[in-house]
């Protein structure tokens, strides 16, 4: 059976912001905090049972309201990813955000976006509901927009997270969690970042100008550093035309009901290993170009790791960016009346034999 705790894990003004941690029968350990919606911890263990934080983070508070600029293991709203020149029409009003991203563009829901307050909480069994009401007018946004976020961790290591919402107004709404994961270990850096085999369900992605903002057409992957259909070691992967990946991957079979497999990543030395399920249209990889480079100062982590360029990936399922600019894509226009829903599932799992020496028959 999984066992949850609840404790305080600090005070944001005059608010409690509260942790919730999950112990499965397999070891694992998951922690979320209120502040953010936030996935705080993820440990699992590896081929030989030790037990490894596999996602970037903070141990305090502290860390997340100062120093969180990456959104480590952030709930991102109300739109995830950017809108060009930081604006939307919506039924001819024109809704003007701010401009937080390459001087003119919008990103992961404004200055003070989902990841920078704190949410109410409740528990529903085993399950953690984490609700925020977004007031008409916040970050430039139309509608009152409540949202739930809601994590539940099974006995087999899997973290499911589902998130809803509702209005009062034609809105915009693409939500996403936008956590760092290594599997080697939270501060084992690039290098062992470099050494993962990934593949990813897509054969096209979103084209995109130098200032990643999509151009509403697709490019194939098929001969090029994007191809990830098959199994490669990420590496590998970036080294090719010195690509770094911070891209939306279009999953090849998105509307088939329920949840439809996105990813798959292993680190072979550890033998852990990650599945990424979701219902969205896209993926966004992003392998965390932005984190300091190596003769910068370290971003100070968890139990003081300095976390660096490389360091740990994403795999934030979403709709495809800048929606709302493009027809031909999935809209991301929620209207009153409309429940907005999106459930991805990282699994989590031990691939023990993948070092193991080869039996060749007689």
């Amino acid at each position: 059976m999984v066992h949850l705790i609840e404790q305080d894990f600090g005070n944001l003004k005059d608010e409690t912001v509260k942790k919730y941690t999950w112990e499965t029968k397999t070891g694992a350990k998951v922690s979320v905090i209120s502040y953010g919606a936030i996935l705080q911890s993820v440990l699992v263990p590896d081929k030989v049972g030790e037990l490894g934080d596999v996602v970037l983070g903070f141990d305090d508070l502290q860390g997340y309201v100062e120093r969180n600029d990456p959104y480590l293991g952030a709930t991102v709203g109300r739109c995830a990813n950017r809108i060009r020149d930081a604006s939307f029409q919506i039924d001819g009003a024109i809704y003007r955000l701010a401009k937080n991203v390459s001087g003119s563009d919008h990103l992961h829901g404004g200055l003070v976006g989902f990841d920078k307050v704190n949410w109410n909480s409740t528990v529903d069994g085993t399950k953690v509901v984490f609700t925020y009401l977004s007031k008409d007018g916040e970050e430039g946004y139309p509608g009152d927009m409540i949202t739930s976020v809601i994590y539940e961790v099974t006995d087999d290591a899997t973290v499911r997270i589902e998130f809803v919402a509702t209005t009062t107004k034609k809105t915009v709404v693409n939500l996403t969690n936008h956590s760092y994961f290594n599997l080697a270990g939270h501060d084992t850096g690039s290098d062992e970042v470099y050494n993962h085999v990934i593949c990813i369900n897509a054969d096209k992605i979103t084209e995109t100008t130098p200032q990643s903002i999509p151009t509403g057409g697709f490019v194939n992957v098929g001969g090029t550093p994007f191809d990830l259909r098959t199994p490669i070691r990420l590496g590998d992967a970036m080294s090719q035309g010195q690509n770094l990946f911070d891209d939306n991957f279009c999953v090849n079979t998105f509307g088939n009901q329920g949840l439809n497999f996105v990813s798959r990543v292993i680190h072979p030395r550890s033998g852990r290993s990650m599945e990424v399920h979701s219902d969205q249209p896209g993926v966004q990889l992003y392998t965390s170009n932005f984190l300091p480079a190596p003769d910068q100062p370290a971003l100070v982590g968890k139990s003081g790791a300095g976390y660096r360029r490389h360091g740990a990936f994403c795999l934030e399922t979403q709709n495809y960016p800048d929606a709302i600019h493009h027809p031909n894509f999935p809209t991301p226009i929620l209207k009153p009346g409309e429940l907005y829903r999106h459930r991805v599932a990282f699994s989590f799992g031990v691939e023990k034999y993948l070092n193991a020496p080869q039996v060749v028959s007689a």
